[in-house]
């Protein structure tokens, strides 16, 4: 029968590194192949579970239970060492879904499913070693098939950046492109936010010039502009489904950048009107909104002067 046990020495056969030799690492595995105490690794299934499904499952099969705030473990220290090395593939029903969608998926691989069925049969050795020779090639085009879905952005230095695919990264790269050259020209893009990558830009030591550092752990805006000619710092958040500049919204990054020398602007982005029409409500006075599909044109909502940093 599949045992935790076996799990980890498959693990250890297939040469992942140590800190994914472990029970954690085992049972997402065994869950991953649908496989139980009581079936046998001839077994194994290939079906398309979640991160928390796989909790669940372990909880429910193995009377392993994690906390809820290991979620992230499990992701990042097991399932992200399982897609590098070719082990499992990515929302293989739906590639180009958001990377931090709640439906986001895993599934083994075929040909680790092939392998992984002939554990603890005369046949293993022989698969092994076929296996192990087309590993490398399939975790190169597993690699590339993923950066294919991803989103190039060309910030407005020039320097070229990718985002994970989908969500609200396709509105974020609307922002550099439209938004930038028309609202912020000659500035920079300090930060951008991304959903697989907590910084995907991070310019530090140009923040730390204007008084800031950022805390990873803190709530930032999903893009930081500086406005170098009019010394304006622009907080954007990009909005698909979440997260408009309300009133506390606002005093939240008022918080967060209060040591900024550069004055304070906060923009609210939608990819069209009728995304905004669902929050007009929601957004703070003395606020802007762009809308990608006017890319020209801004929406200021009141304040004594438009676009532009509000001393308190």
């Amino acid at each position: 029968m599949a045992t935790v046990e076996e799990a980890i020495d498959v693990l250890s056969q297939l040469q992942f590194p140590r800190q994914q030799r472990n029970e954690r690492s085992a049972l997402t595995l065994l869950t991953l192949l649908d496989l139980t105490p009581d079936k046998d690794w001839i077994e194994a299934g290939g079906p398309m579970r979640g991160i928390t499904e796989l909790m669940d499952l372990m909880a429910e099969h193995y009377g392993k239970q994690y906390a809820p705030n290991t979620r992230e473990t499990v992701r990042r220290q097991t399932v992200h060492q399982f897609l590098a090395a070719g082990l499992v593939v990515l929302n293989p029903d739906e590639p180009d879904r958001p990377t931090n969608s709640a439906k986001t998926v895993y599934q083994v691989s075929p040909p680790s499913l092939r392998l992984l069925r002939a554990y603890g049969t005369a046949d293993w050795p022989v698969e092994l070693i076929n296996y192990q020779h087309r590993i490398e090639s399939l975790a190169e085009r597993y690699a590339l098939e993923r950066d294919l879905q991803r989103i190039p952005v060309t910030l407005p230095e020039g320097q070229e950046v990718s985002l994970s695919p989908g969500g609200q990264n396709e509105l974020v790269a609307r922002i550099v492109e439209d938004f930038c050259p028309v609202f912020t020209p000659g500035g920079a893009v300090l930060y951008i936010g991304d959903a697989d990558e907590k910084f995907a830009i991070h310019d530090e030591e140009r923040l730390q010039k204007l008084g800031i550092t950022l805390d990873e752990h803190g709530k930032m805006p999903d893009l930081v502009i500086h406005h170098v000619r009019r010394g304006w710092l622009v907080l954007v958040e990009a909005v698909t489904s979440h997260g408009p500049v309300n009133p506390k919204r606002r005093e939240e990054l008022r918080d967060l950048f209060a040591a900024s020398s550069a004055g304070l602007v906060f923009v609210t982005a939608f990819a069209d009107r009728r995304t905004l029409a669902k929050y007009v409500a929601d957004l703070s006075w003395e606020t802007e909104v762009w809308v990608a599909e006017d890319p020209t044109h801004l929406i200021h909502f009141d304040g004594e002067r438009f676009l532009g940093p509000y001393e308190q």
